[in-house]
């Protein structure tokens, strides 16, 4: 007799059997996969026992070898191939040129970025690359990571972003794990990811802050632990504030000490590469020497020239004191949100690998007057908080359960008359949340309303992000005013928005899962798919092969039966015209080439148009015939 099987809703059935899923903390500078093991959450390593990937890919020439370099052998050719190696690239995820430009990122790059399709792009000796594609082969260079060490497939991945990624940047870190062939079980915030990690591990409870620096972004999160629940309050950062900040701020500072004109920015790419890697050696050299008087020698290169200079922690924290300063005034605007003064604050975790500089410690140290938490490797925190998620939502039995309440980082709404916003959902909002606001028609009869769907904090639509367009129709004729639009938001888990609009009386509604401009969109995600999986642009190919014969197929019956009912209306010579063009379709439609197809339909639809506009008069003559005008 088979005996019925039960387990808990979400659970693996077999007890036994525990599915692997992963933490990913895909960095700005480097990046970490992490599991439980055990039971205990630890980053893996490869195959020289380095746990850290850093986060940059170079191109090769078509032909050479796997076509590119990942990880630490992409790392060493940075000043030998700086056009063809891309790192930092999370900078540029969901993010167009001119904004890139307009913050000062482009001019800082040592490789070209273009104007992409929705978003930026990169320009290799491999073609053009989106910052989309990039990304997902540093995340599959963690996936295979992971599944060498497991010798199993992966049930999926919590991967971490920074608070303050927007829709746009959220939705391209999913199509970048999509096209890694990763499973996203939830995108969380990094420094919630900490949280996670050391709420488990310390048994902490009370309010925290969180201090992220990474090396393209910062992150500040105020958080309440209590009892395995982790309640996000608020949340800030800086997008475009990071450790390589720190590296080009030391870099000018140098240059300017030796008599040079120029900033960093305006070096050849080889110099100006070199001269960051000069610099973030001295910077990490600097953060692991607690002597404040030792110096530290760095040398490069201006123009052809030699530059060797000693740099003491004194120069290092002057010339970076402006970027210290910008990290404390969005805490104090987070303390700010959350209603909560520093004293409230129980204690400071410290995120990123950033904050092993001796400033910013000193400099939260300070601000809090407290020291900070220095349990944990902060390189490694936030892809072990993120094992904890995923071994969770992978259904995996564990005696520490917990619940997470993350927000969102800034407001949605929608344009109203005038070019104003309004905000429907409110920054700091605990997601997955829903919320509805009611709407009306602006003039007498109107039938359609369109919907612009924006993101950010100011009032006019030209000061925030514009997300998505849609239009709801339908909308029964009315005096201005008379009907009622219900529009509602619906963000889920991972941060990611819908919208729909319903109009009460006669319900009818259109919605739409936003897809943001400055994201990808389906058919890029599908183009690049191609380069992944070698059936993909077979399954294309047929794909659109059917339905050009599908739309070719509904132009030959619609003029069959135009034919059959009124055949009359048309000259000899023209119904053999017609008939030519129908004989045409026909016989394109039996080819291979989707091309060839729509060109046949589109010829036979323009020869159709003038018999259509005939038969279009007639029914109206038809419909007039006998009214009296008045009546009308």
């Amino acid at each position: 007799m088979a005996l019925l099987q039960i387990s808990e809703p979400g659970l693996t059935p077999d007890p036994h059997q525990r599915r692997i899923a992963v933490g990913i903390d895909l960095g700005t500078t480097h990046s970490l996969v992490a599991a439980l093991r055990h039971g205990v959450p630890e980053c893996l390593p490869d195959e020289q026992g380095r746990v850290i990937l850093p986060s940059v890919v170079r191109y090769l020439p078509p032909g050479t070898g796997s076509g590119r370099q990942i990880g630490f052998d992409a790392l060493a050719a940075q000043v030998a191939d700086p056009h063809n190696t891309i790192s930092s690239v999370k900078r540029l995820m969901g993010r167009q040129r001119h904004d890139l430009a307009a913050q000062g990122v482009v001019d800082k790059l040592p490789y070209t970025v273009l104007e992409g399709q929705g978003m930026a792009a990169v320009q290799t000796v491999a073609g053009i690359k989106s910052p989309v594609e990039v990304s997902a082969e540093i995340l599959a260079a963690l996936r295979i990571r992971a599944e060498d060490t497991f010798n199993a497939d992966l049930a999926g991945a919590v991967i971490t972003v920074p608070a303050y990624f927007d829709d746009a940047q959220r939705q391209a870190t999913k199509d970048a794990a999509q096209m890694a062939g990763l499973k996203v079980l939830r995108l969380i915030n990094e420094p919630t990811a900490a949280a996670i990690a050391y709420g488990l591990d310390q048994a902490a409870e009370g309010i925290y802050a969180v201090y992220d620096l990474g090396g393209g972004t910062f992150d500040v999160s105020i958080l309440r632990l209590a009892h395995g629940v982790f309640e996000v309050m608020a949340t800030g950062g800086d997008s475009a504030l990071g450790g390589d900040d720190y590296d080009r701020a030391l870099a000018d500072a140098v240059l300017a000490q030796s008599g040079c004109s120029v900033q960093v920015a305006d070096l050849p790419p080889g110099e100006r590469a070199a001269w960051l890697a000069q610099a973030r050696r001295v910077k990490e050299a600097l953060s692991g020497r607690a002597e404040s008087g030792l110096a530290v020698r760095f040398a490069a290169v201006v123009h052809g020239q030699p530059v060797e200079l000693e740099v003491t922690h004194a120069q290092f924290a002057a010339a970076t004191d402006g970027l210290t300063q910008r990290t404390l005034a969005a805490v104090l605007r987070v303390l700010r949100d959350a209603g909560l003064a520093r004293s409230e604050i129980a204690g400071v975790v410290l995120v990123g690998g950033s904050t092993r500089m001796p400033v910013v410690r000193r400099a939260v140290a300070d601000f809090f007057a407290q020291q900070p938490l220095l349990n944990l490797n902060p390189d490694e925190v936030v892809a072990l908080g993120a094992a904890i998620q995923a071994d969770q939502l992978a259904g995996n039995a564990s005696a520490g359960e917990l619940l997470l309440l993350d927000v969102i980082p800034l407001s949605l709404g929608i344009e109203t008359m005038g070019g104003l916003v309004e905000r429907i959902v409110p920054r700091n909002t605990t997601i997955p949340t829903a919320m509805a606001q009611d709407f009306t028609t602006f003039k007498d009869g109107q039938t359609a309303l369109a919907l612009h769907v924006l993101q950010g904090e100011r009032d006019l639509v030209a000061d925030c992000r514009s997300l998505a367009r849609f239009e709801l129709r339908g909308i029964p004729p009315m005096a201005a005013g008379a009907a009622r639009i219900r529009v509602t938001f619906t963000v889920d888990a991972d941060g990611l928005l819908t919208v729909s609009a319903q109009e009460q009386g006669t319900g009818v509604q259109a919605r739409i899962d936003v897809k943001p401009s400055y994201g990808l969109s389906d058919e890029q995600i599908a183009a690049m798919l191609q380069d992944s999986f070698a059936t993909a642009a077979q399954d294309m190919a047929a794909r659109a092969l059917v339905e050009a014969r599908v739309d070719a197929q509904r132009m030959i019956d619609a003029t069959r039966s135009a034919l059959a009912a009124d055949r009359a209306m048309l000259s000899a010579a023209e119904q053999a015209a017609i008939e030519q063009l129908m004989q045409a379709a026909l016989a394109a439609r039996a080819l291979t080439d989707p091309a060839a197809i729509e060109a046949a339909t589109e010829a036979l639809a323009q020869g159709c148009e003038a018999f259509a506009a005939r038969r279009m008069n007639r029914s109206i003559a038809q419909a007039l015939a006998g009214q009296n005008i008045d009546a009308l």
